[in-house]
Formats: structure tokens, sequence, C-alpha cells
């Protein structure tokens, strides 16, 4: 090391400064700091999105973190309330104030809302954690604006807290600027990011739809351990179910068989009609191996939801109740369902109702995801209408899945209406 080049060396110390002083400027919230450290470097990659080489922290985290509540010890006890006062300091609520006017202004000049620290954590899931509401709502819009606007411009992407960020980073700013975004699981912005890079297959629709699948009591799995539905599930189906059926003999769309939970419970509701669409072939198998075929009032669409509903659409087919459950398809594809599809087949009474389960492996995406939806089915027509419902632990559920597909502690079922 001691030929190094001392040019070099140099040059790395004064990067590892200029982030380090971005940071502190965050930290101290003070916003002419920042405005001028970002001016000076904005031909570099953005600084709104620098990154401690060690913790992973950007100006977003360091900026939240700051506005942690201090806990004073009060003949004893820590955060507690004497003769009814807080004991948190009296200065907190101008720290937060200057927060989230710091927050406010490095997502305006591009930082990522969801990039991740070395804590797995974004900046929103950090104010989630310290408690700071009035921040984590902020990256919720943030969040829901750059998703907003990613969807418009180049399609839905799911979530991902992963390397696909950075390129969407400049769409991030642009949607900030505009006070325009979106969630942005997709969103992505952020990787200013996540330098670790997956081997992991991609779960698409076309990838599961040729893969094969394994049958289990409690869970359907695809060939790369991807959890395409689990028995964990069957008390959100229940209830869907009988939130969209609430008589028997109604005419009812399935999109998405998978194990035949919510099948199930329709059958129980004995429908006029049972139409069922599937695209999987092995799950088709199954379900005539069981029988579905031969159920009352059953019928079975083989294919694609894409390329069954045109037909029903053509025969003039109405329902009273339509659920729809599909497996690694993107939200433009939801959104071109509901938008374009449920208003030909749905009666004008009727209820229609999808397992809500986008951005499920993180709290915020969840609710970033919850928002951009409403927007969507509003401008599309729709009311909704939502339930929150406990989920159990789900630790052992997930022995030999790929990976946890749920994590937040409540499920907000769906169960969305035409407009008065």
């Amino acid at each position: 090391m001691a030929d190094q080049d001392p040019e070099f060396q140099i040059t790395t110390v004064n990067v590892d400064l200029d982030i380090q002083e971005i940071l502190l400027a965050a930290s101290n919230h003070d916003t002419r700091k920042l405005r001028q450290l970002i001016r000076e470097h904005e031909q570099e990659a953005n600084p709104a999105n620098v990154k401690d080489p060690e913790t992973g922290t950007t100006p977003l985290h360091a900026a939240i973190a700051a506005c942690e509540p201090e806990e004073k010890a009060v003949n004893g006890e820590v955060n507690g309330e004497v003769n009814g006062e807080s004991a948190t300091a009296d200065g907190n609520e101008e720290v937060l104030k200057s927060g989230v006017e710091t927050v406010k202004f490095l997502l305006q000049e591009g930082a990522i809302w969801n990039d991740l620290d070395s804590n797995d954590e974004t900046p929103g899931c950090l104010a989630r954690r310290l408690g700071l509401k009035e921040l984590y709502e902020v990256m919720v819009d943030a969040g829901v604006r750059a998703e907003m606007l990613l969807n418009r411009l180049d399609g839905y992407e799911e979530l991902s807290d992963g390397d696909e960020e950075e390129e969407r980073a400049e769409g991030n700013a642009q949607a900030e600027d505009t006070e325009a975004g979106t969630e942005t699981e997709a969103p992505q912005l952020v990787e200013t990011t996540e330098t670790t890079e997956s081997t992991d297959p991609d779960v698409t629709n076309s990838r599961y739809l040729s893969s094969n699948l394994t049958f289990e009591n409690d869970r359907l799995l695809d060939q790369d351990q991807n959890g395409v539905m689990m028995a964990w599930e069957s008390d959100i189906m229940v209830r869907s179910a009988k939130k969209l059926l609430s008589s028997q003999g109604l005419r009812v769309l399935n999109i998405g068989h998978g194990m035949g939970i919510i099948d199930s419970v329709i059958q129980e509701q004995s429908p006029s009609s049972h139409h069922i669409i599937e695209a999987h072939p092995a799950v088709l198998g199954e379900m005539k191996r069981k029988g579905w075929d031969q159920k009352p009032g059953v019928k079975i669409h083989e294919g694609r939801w894409q390329d069954v509903l045109p037909s029903l659409l053509g025969d003039g087919e109405m329902f009273d109740a339509i659920y729809y459950d599909t497996f690694a398809e993107d939200y433009n594809a939801f959104r071109e369902f509901f938008s374009e599809h449920v208003i030909g087949l749905l009666d004008q009474e009727g209820k229609w109702g999808y397992f809500n389960g986008m951005g499920a492996d993180r709290q915020i995406s969840y609710d970033v995801y919850q928002k951009v939806v409403e927007m969507d089915l509003f401008e599309a027509g729709f009311d909704v209408d939502w339930e929150e419902i406990p989920v159990p632990k789900l630790e052992g559920e997930w022995h030999g899945v790929r990976r946890p597909y749920w994590v937040v502690e409540n499920y907000r079922l769906p169960v969305c209406r035409y407009m008065d």
C-alpha cells in the first residue's frame, strides 16, 4: 500500500468527506448548506442520494434520525407522563418541524424515497420505527407521487429494494419536482442503492405459467419455491367471499383458482353461475382431478384472463360478484383489469374484490400501494371500502418458501363498487 498513488488517496478521502458533509447538513436540518452542497456536486451522481459507505445512511435517513424523540428519565421512568405532561423533550416539536422541511427539500432534489440503509430500512421505515408519524406520512406521499408518475411513464415495476431503482432516480426526481409520484417500490428510486445483485430467477407471469408446481396440503409453490398461495390466506378468502356474496344464487366470476380456497367458499353460497378463469395447466389438471368441472353452476375457462374476458364480454355475461387473485402479474395488468374489463362485466349493483398483497413485504410499500390503488379506482369510477384484518404470526409458514411475501401486521380487505 506504500506505493499507492497519493492522488488516489486524496480523492478517496475527499469523496468520503463530501458524503459526511452532506449527511451532517441533513442531520442538522440545514437546508441552506444542503442546497449549497448539492449545487456544488450537481454534475456528479445526485448528491441528495449519497450513502455512508458503512451504515448505508442517506441524507433522508439522517434528517429523519435527527428527529428521534429525546427520552427523559423521570422518577426512574423513561418516556412516561408526569402530571399529564409528556416526558418528551420540549424542543422536539421544533426539531420535527425542521425535519419535515428538510425531508421535503431532499425529496424535491430527487432523493430516493425507498432507498435502503444497512439495516434494510427505507427512510419511511425508520420514521415509523421511531414513531414519527408526520415524517412517515411525508415519505408515504413521496412514494405515491413517484409510483403514480412512473406507472404512467414506463409502466409498473414491482416494489423493489434493489438495483433497478437507480435507473428510476431521474424519474423520481421529476416526480418530486412536480409533486406527483408513486410508491414506487415501484418507484424505486433508490438505489443510490443496494449493491447486492440477486441471482434469483425473476418472478414473471410467463415463467410461472411454464413452471412445474408443487401441491401440498398447506401451500402451492412454483418450481422456484415461490409461494403462489398458502393455507394461512384461508380466513382472508372466507371473509372476502362473504363480503362479496351477500346472498345465495348470485352470478360469480373468480379469476385465479390456485388452491381453490375462495372457490370452495363461493360454492357454499350456491351461486346460480360460477365462472372460474385459470391459466396454469397444472392447476387446471388438479381442478379436473378434484371434480371442479362437475360442480353445480361451474364453468371453467382455460387461459389467461386477458384472453378469456373479451369472449365473456362478447357473450354478454354479467356478474354480481367478481374476485381477482392472479400470480406474478404487474400493476399495469391489474389496472387494465378493473378499468377496462370490470365495467363491462359487473352488474350495476354488483361488488368486486381482489387479493390485496401489493407491497406486503414492507409496511410503507403496503401503505403506498393502497393510496395508489384508491386513486386509480376513483379514476375508473369505483369506490372502495377497506376492512382491516389482523394477520397471525407467520414465522413458521415460510419454511421451504423462497421468501416471505407477507410481513405486515394487518390485511386490508377491499370491497369495490360503482360510484353512486
